[in-house]
């Protein structure tokens, strides 16, 4: 495989519209906790949002999804600053990640430190809106969190931790809402949280497409090596699981065969997500990734629909 050209690597930070107008610390505060790449804090916050509205409380708990979405931003922000953090001496090796903030030394160590905090204080207020049973679910979500960093040096598949992580607010959502003591009650948020686990899986498999070839120079591991060749039907694979969790979410809430056809959209979109996917195209494959956040706003529309008429 070729080498690419500067031309060929897609940034990872786009200082553009009013993050380029911030002052020089600042702005690089803002980058650090990818301020300018909103397409992150709306994959974490889907999940949230399909739960509160399979159950359906999307119109009369419009202030949760307000929350879920403040908390997205704000705990994505602070994902971002850890990572970046704990990543700094393998950033610095990829040429798509050498610029971020801390690797490049625009912000130091203590200060990302301290900026992690303010966004963690954020995510605070966040968690007293919820009930006690979803703030404790929340809570437990800090120690796959905290160790999904290191997981692309201790195994092929980071990008499966990763939806264990990027999927927990559907049980957030689903419990602040509907979560009950019995198994039957839980049924649908978990195979919704299941199905969202397979779609990230999916999405950020085609994400680590960009950096096969500097990945594979460093050592760091990822879906996208491991399934080699066969990147396509694995992640086609990942999508078909995604859509068979959430229709069974559908059916738990619903069990009518008409109420599977919501899904239809997301099916379709998933498919041309994988019928026009090109590994070797950095570029295309960004472009499918972020794709993934009108994948989502098509799964929480089916959702709202099952939701508001089961």
């Amino acid at each position: 495989m070729a080498p690419r050209s500067e031309a060929e690597i897609v940034p990872d930070s786009e200082h553009r519209g009013l993050l380029a107008r911030l002052p020089g610390r600042a702005g690089a505060l803002a980058s650090l906790a990818r301020f300018d790449r909103p397409i992150g804090w709306w994959l974490l916050f889907w999940p949230g949002a399909w739960a509160v509205a399979l159950a359906g409380a999307a119109v009369r708990r419009w202030d949760l999804l307000a929350w879920l979405l403040v908390g997205a931003i704000a705990m994505r922000g602070a994902g971002c600053v850890y990572n970046d953090i704990v990543d700094a001496d393998l950033d610095r090796q990829v040429a798509r990640t050498a610029s971020r903030p801390v690797a490049s030394g625009a912000v130091s160590v203590p200060l990302a430190w301290g900026w992690l905090a303010a966004l963690c204080c954020v995510g605070l207020v966040v968690l007293l809106q919820l009930t006690p049973l979803a703030a404790g679910i929340a809570v437990a979500a800090l120690l796959p969190v905290a160790a999904y960093p290191f997981m692309k040096r201790v195994t092929w598949w980071p990008q499966a931790w990763l939806g264990i992580v990027f999927s927990w607010a559907a049980l957030v959502g689903w419990a602040d809402v509907a979560g009950g003591s019995t198994p039957a009650r839980w049924e649908p948020g978990l195979w919704l949280y299941a199905g969202s686990v397979a779609w990230v899986v999916g999405y950020d498999t085609i994400y680590a497409l960009q950096d096969r070839e500097d990945d594979a120079l460093i050592g760091v591991r990822s879906s996208a090596l491991a399934l080699g060749s066969a990147v396509r039907p694995g992640v086609a694979a990942f999508y078909a699981a995604a859509l068979a969790g959430w229709g069974l979410a559908i059916w738990r809430v619903r069990p009518d065969w008409v109420a599977l056809l919501a899904l239809s959209p997301v099916a379709l979109h998933l498919c041309w997500q994988v019928a026009t996917l090109r590994p070797d195209d950095g570029a295309g494959a960004l472009a499918r990734f972020r794709a993934n956040r009108f994948a989502g706003l098509l799964v929480f529309l089916a959702c709202l629909v099952v939701g508001e008429t089961a």
